[in-house]
């Protein structure tokens, strides 16, 4: 998939990825056992992904609207410092952590596949959804993945964004693609 030239731009940008969890980490089902505990499957692909990205100095958040051990577990696993859930209000929560990060929303990329994460998508600087999300969240995406969630999309990205930081350090071989 070749990225248009503005979309490269701006995620040469890019110094906080924010995710939502379900639907783009996990493939949105939930599974409950019988005792009530929670169940997510993860990418182990997403996950050196995203730890690729917190290795060049990209901020990862985690913004979800539920509340589960198993996204606390699987962010503890990652190293991933920033994880807020419970949030009625995504955009908020994003605006706040921007400001202790002391980052612009526009240099951020956020990726979210339902109406709570749309107006945070309408905002950032790079706004990512998922293929089966509602055509409302195409509309206003800037990047509709290939892949679904749960299904390495972020280990692409992660690709992406690595590839374009060594093109901005003179490693004119590589390409934008992947």
């Amino acid at each position: 998939m070749t990225l248009p030239a503005a979309l490269i731009d701006r995620l040469r940008r890019v110094r906080l990825l924010a995710l939502d969890v379900d639907g783009v980490l996990t493939d949105g089902r939930l599974y409950f056992q019988a005792d009530g505990i929670e169940i997510k499957a993860f990418h182990t692909q997403d996950g050196h992904g995203l730890k690729l990205l917190k290795r060049v100095g990209i901020h990862v958040a985690l913004i979800t609207g539920r509340d589960s051990s198993m996204v606390s577990q699987r962010a503890a696993a990652l190293g991933i410092d920033h994880v807020h859930q419970g949030s009625e209000d995504k955009l908020s929560t994003l605006r706040e952590l921007c400001q202790r990060l002391d980052i612009e929303l526009e240099q951020v990329a956020y990726c979210g596949d339902d109406l709570p994460d749309l107006a945070a998508i309408k905002r950032c600087g790079v706004g990512i959804t998922v293929p089966n999300a509602p055509d409302y969240m195409h509309t206003h995406a800037d990047w509709i993945t290939e892949r679904l969630g749960a299904t390495a999309l972020h280990a692409k990205f992660a690709i992406h964004c690595l590839k374009l930081r060594a093109l901005g350090r003179g490693a004119r071989h590589l390409s934008a693609r992947s």
